[in-house]
């Protein structure tokens, strides 16, 4: 009884010190989004305490810097087709290579080809995409979706095959019987069952395109669009960073993203609980 008192207080204090590291920082942005300039001091107790008043004023300044509504439109546009594409076209990847690596050792290769994918940075690819791009015309929104679609097949390939393990193939066997051809049985059937691995691809492929600022940056310069990330750079320069307009901008991007995955928490939940079964 002693020793699983010990383990309990040592997974409390374990629990107690990963909310406080992932709430710290939030607690920040909201109060220094809601406190004028003139209240911002160098010191730690400055810092950390509450607005004299609570105002909205950083908010609406944010909102008109980085012309809110155009940029938020831009990031739900690519963010959503790229979710939309790589449901799509990731699942059916998934579902081909993962039911035929087994007896297939060309489907064996071609799957660590693509997984190998992942251990490719960025930067490394980062000229030649620019001049490719460009060269192709896709210097746009739509040439940052199409490699937004390229970049996560790795990761979702990899989970898409995974999660396929959960599904007997016996399913698919009594679907042939019954006269259903592959493509019948896979929307039919496969599709819907997967539908956890679908939220858990989702809410994965989005925080990566809502957030990002590097493809969009190296794409889409010059061309007068911006998503969220790209409008929140005018608050540094250099001479320094206005951070109540920056973190009221912050706060702002976040709550869309917050939403979507409040939707797909049940979901998410369903599928890792589903890996960890099978496993």
């Amino acid at each position: 009884m002693k020793e699983t008192g010990k383990v309990n207080r040592i997974l409390t204090a374990i629990l107690i010190l990963g909310t406080v590291t992932v709430f710290f920082p939030l607690y920040m942005a909201v109060i220094i989004a809601f406190k004028k300039p003139s209240e911002m001091t160098n010191d730690v107790a400055g810092a950390l305490a509450f607005p004299s008043s609570w105002s909205l004023d950083n908010f609406k300044e944010a909102m008109r810097v980085t012309d809110f509504w155009n940029s938020l439109g831009n990031s739900l546009l690519i963010t959503l087709v790229t979710i939309g594409l790589a449901i799509l076209v990731h699942s059916i990847a998934g579902y081909v290579i993962g039911r035929s690596m087994a007896h297939k050792k060309t489907f064996r290769f071609i799957y660590l080809y693509i997984v190998s994918g992942m251990f490719v940075p960025f930067a490394i690819l980062m000229m030649p995409l620019v001049k490719q791009t460009a060269q192709m015309g896709l210097g746009n929104r739509l040439g940052v979706i199409l490699l937004y679609l390229v970049f996560y097949m790795p990761m979702n390939i990899l989970l898409y095959t995974g999660y396929l393990k959960n599904i007997p193939e016996t399913l698919e066997e009594a679907a042939s019987i019954d006269g259903a051809t592959t493509w019948q049985t896979f929307w039919k059937i496969i599709f819907p069952m997967m539908s956890p691995m679908h939220a858990t691809v989702a809410i994965l492929t989005a925080l990566g395109t809502w957030n990002d600022v590097m493809t969009p940056l190296v794409i889409m310069s010059g061309t007068g669009k911006n998503t969220l990330p790209l409008a929140q750079l005018n608050f540094q320069t250099q001479f320094g960073t206005n951070y109540n307009l920056a973190f009221a901008s912050y706060i702002l991007a976040l709550i869309p993203i917050l939403i979507f995955y409040l939707l797909c928490q049940k979901q998410i939940l369903n599928g890792v609980a589903n890996g960890a079964v099978k496993g």
